[in-house]
């Protein structure tokens, strides 16, 4: 069995097709696996480090405004859109794959148009609860369209043959335990509140949740697991403004990454977070109250679409960005984290919405879809 994978720009769609592969690789170790991103991206990185295959080729993503610089950069896209499906024509003709799977952004297109003129079945997977532009281009041509939320449905034009999958999680994130997880990070029996913006970090939040980390060193009424991220450097001294001495509060855990995520996840009472799909299927599996805070720098605004899936469910907490202050989110932690039966019912909400096997589900249609197609070109 071979399959190509294509997805790329930013970890919410490589993550997946990572998760995807690996659990077909542990189902058959003989399977033939290639991915293709885009030559300079961070897909570039981390497909070798995860031990696949990889192909590069030149593209690029449209500029939505149009002024005259972003006019420019369109036609240099258009160009590198021919010239990417060109290579694309060419990795595919070498490999001869059985299927693609596009996991979304602009490097999936000219791989999975190409695939499909070749007359090789196409599966596309969308993460969100609103749909990629890649995504929803691609969807008639797909075998199968396989959706993370079901909200997304409503945003597809056409007659596509939809599933729900959900989004894979790592397998660390299914089986870790709290009681454990609390142990291994030596936290007591208060409330937990795990808080992070993202790789990069996220200014905003940073901002607004420094007053009740300060007051947290100060009283100790919560243990707080907060990561500020690369950009986020100058926290730590923000906080000591504040009065909050580090080296003497023990129930602050202050770091530029967490590296430790399931276990980190699994201790947590209260998560505070943006509302990518990756984190939020990572929450669902787990079980946890939220307070989310979507990124208003994402295409179509799709943090915001996610979160509210949480939200209608009554899993979560949502702030938007323009209304966030230290105030308001100190408020919306006090009276999550200070009522018992709201945390029991917002995790119970948020596990009724986890797809804990997804990378099974998706497995299970990569098999179906190439089974079709075999089947269909024997009879021709």
């Amino acid at each position: 069995m071979k399959i190509l994978f294509a997805g790329g720009g930013t970890a919410g769609h490589i993550n997946p097709a990572l998760a995807i592969a690996g659990y077909v690789r542990q189902r058959q170790p003989d399977a033939e696996i290639l991915y293709i991103g885009a030559n300079g991206g961070m897909e570039e990185r981390l497909v070798p480090q995860a031990g696949f295959a990889f192909r590069g080729i030149t593209v690029q993503g449209f500029k939505r405004k149009m002024t005259p610089k972003a006019i420019k950069e369109n036609i240099v896209t258009v160009k590198k859109a021919i010239s990417a499906s060109n290579e694309s024509k060419k990795i595919i003709e070498e490999f001869q794959p059985d299927i693609c799977v596009g996991t979304g952004g602009y490097v999936s297109g000219p791989v999975l148009r190409t695939a499909a003129k070749m007359g090789i079945p196409i599966i596309i997977h969308e993460q969100n609860a609103f749909p990629g532009v890649t995504n929803k281009m691609l969807a008639k041509k797909a075998a199968r369209v396989m959706l993370a939320m079901p909200a997304a449905r409503e945003h597809f034009k056409g007659n596509c043959s939809f599933v729900d999958t959900g989004n894979p999680v790592r397998g660390e994130i299914l089986t870790q335990q709290k009681d454990e997880a609390r142990k291994q990070l030596g936290l007591d029996s208060r409330p937990v509140i795990l808080s992070f913006g993202g790789s990069l970090g996220a200014r905003k939040i940073n901002e607004a949740l420094a007053d009740i980390i300060a007051r947290s060193a100060k009283d100790g009424k919560y243990q707080h697991i907060h990561a500020y991220g690369q950009y986020g450097k100058w926290f730590p001294g923000l906080l000591k403004d504040k009065g909050a001495d580090l080296e003497k509060a023990d129930n602050l855990d202050i770091r530029e990454f967490i590296n430790d995520m399931p276990v980190c996840l699994a201790a947590a009472d209260v998560v505070v977070a943006r509302a990518g799909a990756i984190t939020l299927s990572e929450i669902q599996v787990q079980g946890k109250p939220s307070v989310l805070i979507p990124s208003p720098n994402v295409a179509e605004n799709h943090q915001y679409h996610n979160a509210m899936a949480l939200v209608n469910q009554n899993a979560a907490v949502m702030i938007e960005e323009k209304d966030l202050t230290p105030e308001k989110l100190t408020k919306e932690i006090d009276q999550l984290a200070g009522d018992p039966a709201r945390l029991r019912e917002y995790a119970e909400n948020a596990k009724k919405m986890a797809i804990s096997d997804a990378a099974k589900r998706i497995y299970s249609i990569i098999i179906e879809v190439i089974a079709t197609n075999q089947k269909k070109t024997k009879n021709e």
